[in-house]
Formats: structure tokens, C-alpha cells, sequence
């Protein structure tokens, strides 16, 4: 029977989760069992994509990306991959009707094999839209578990916290992305003499962004509720930390949140939320 091959694919997408997000990881132990085994599946096949295009230098990045996409494809017609991470994503795909989230995800991962510089804010926020937006939608859906409406009234929300998480990680990663990857995602900014007003206003974006998301994070679901709002914090407490670094030590280092401290997050979190969100 092929459940043991999904309960193994499931696995799969588990330990890809653990070994490439720390801080992924404990939210997603925080939502509803239920849950948590679609947002581990979503995790693995996004970070194999973004793998790709962001790790496999060594290797010619187009035609694994080309494959990986047809093998999607496959997968989605068969009802079954060899591949696990795929094996298991499109069984989440079907069963939430996600396929159309999937085509823009693809798109932006494609945008990274080729595009270095974002020149206008259309171009950035299509990227984002494709890249984190969409992702924070597919996990919505498994969070509402496919309520239409419900989906509909939290999509924006949903939206604006990829976006938040999305723009935090190009400002935590902005030395290996410019450096190693010469990208530049912020439009109209220029890296070699990011200034203290340049940084402050992408914050400030940021910060309207997260402040969107609350207003939904308080609206979902309560399997789904407080794994999301630990994970709001966990980035608001990272944005926090990049505030308080100089534009040219963000230019030289990855800004970091310790172990440590994002058990405190947790533990913090949860008292707030108790006191705030609890409904």
C-alpha cells in the first residue's frame, strides 16, 4: 500500500524542516497536530525550490529547477512521485486546490537564476508575491482547512505577513545575497552606501506590513493561532535586532537571533497571547 511510502515522504519534509529552519521548526510544534504535517510538506517543497536556486552553484541550477518543476508536474497529474518532498506536496496540493499558488512560487524562484536587480517597486513586489506571498496563502488555506470564505476574509492579512517575513530575510541576508549572490532586491537602493534613511524607511514598510498581519493572525483559527503569532514575533523580534545594527555591520554580517532566545520568544509569547489573543 502506498500510505507507508506517504507516511515516509511526510518524514522527509519534517527533517528537511528541522535541519534548514530552527525557528520554523518550534512554530510549527506549536500549531494543532493536525496541522502541522501540511505546513512541514509546504516547508519541504519550498525549501527545495529555493535550494536551487539559491545554493546549488556547483550544479547547473536551470535545468535542476526545469526538472524539479516537470517532476512537479508529473506528480500533480500521477498522484505520485518517487521524489517524497513532491510525493507529499501534491497530495496537499489536491487536496486544497492550491495549484494556482503554486505557478506564481515557481515564477519568482525562476526570477532568481537571472534577475540581479529589482529597478521598480512593480517588479519587487511581484517577486515578493511570488516568493512569500503565495506561500503564506497555501498555508492559510491548511489553516482555514480550505473555508473559502474564511480564506477570502484573512487572504490580505496572510499576504502581508509573507511579505513581512520575506523583507526581514532580505535585510538579514542582505551581505550573502548582494556578495555571494549579487542580488539587490530593494529598488532604488544602493547597497555599497546603504544609509541610515534608506534602512529605516524598509522598516517602516516592514513594520506596516506586520501591523496588517496582526489584525488576522488574531482572526485564525485556534489550531492555527498561536504557532503563527510565535512566529510573528520570532521576525518582529529579528526586525527589532536589525534596527539596533549599523547599515554597514548589516552589510557584513548575517544578523542572527540565538537558540536561547527564541525559547524566551516562545515563553513570552505565550503569555501574551493567553493575555491578548486567547479567544
Amino acid at each position: 500500500m502506498k500510505s507507508l511510502f506517504d507516511k515516509s515522504s511526510l518524514e522527509c519534509c519534517k527533517t528537511i524542516t528541522k535541519l534548514y529552519s530552527t525557528s520554523f521548526s518550534l512554530a510549527i510544534q506549536l500549531l494543532a497536530p493536525k496541522i502541522r504535517k501540511d505546513i512541514y510538506t509546504i516547508y519541504g517543497f519550498v525549501r527545495c525550490a529555493d535550494e536551487i536556486v539559491d545554493t546549488f552553484d556547483d550544479f547547473d541550477q536551470e535545468l535542476l529547477l526545469t526538472e524539479f518543476e516537470l517532476e512537479y508536474h508529473k506528480a500533480l497529474e500521477r498522484k505520485i512521485s518517487l521524489n517524497p518532498v513532491l510525493n507529499a506536496f501534491q497530495e496537499v496540493v489536491h487536496r486544497f486546490e492550491m495549484q494556482d499558488l503554486v505557478v506564481p512560487f515557481l515564477k519568482s524562484m525562476r526570477m532568481d537564476l537571472h534577475k540581479k536587480n529589482y529597478l521598480t517597486k512593480a517588479e519587487y513586489e511581484a517577486y515578493i508575491y511570488g516568493s512569500a506571498d503565495v506561500v503564506g496563502l497555501m498555508c492559510l488555506m491548511v489553516f482555514v482547512d480550505g473555508d473559502k470564505q474564511r480564506y477570502n476574509e484573512l487572504k490580505d492579512s496572510a499576504m502581508r505577513l509573507g511579505s513581512a517575513f520575506q523583507k526581514v530575510n532580505f535585510l538579514r541576508d542582505l551581505q550573502h545575497d548582494y556578495e555571494s549572490l549579487g542580488r539587490v532586491y530593494f529598488p532604488g537602493v544602493d547597497l555599497k552606501n546603504l544609509s541610515q534613511a534608506e534602512k529605516h524607511k524598509i522598516i517602516l514598510e516592514i513594520e506596516d506590513d506586520f501591523n496588517a498581519a496582526l489584525l488576522g493572525i488574531k482572526k485564525l483559527p485556534k489550531e492555527a493561532k498561536f504557532g503563527v503569532y510565535t512566529a510573528y514575533k520570532y521576525y518582529k523580534s529579528l526586525l527589532e535586532k536589525i534596527k539596533q545594527t549599523q547599515p554597514e555591520e548589516i552589510l557584513s554580517k548575517r544578523i542572527r537571533v540565538h537558540d536561547w532566545k527564541k525559547l524566551f520568544i516562545i515563553g513570552k509569547s505565550y503569555v501574551k497571547y493567553q493575555l491578548n489573543y486567547m479567544l
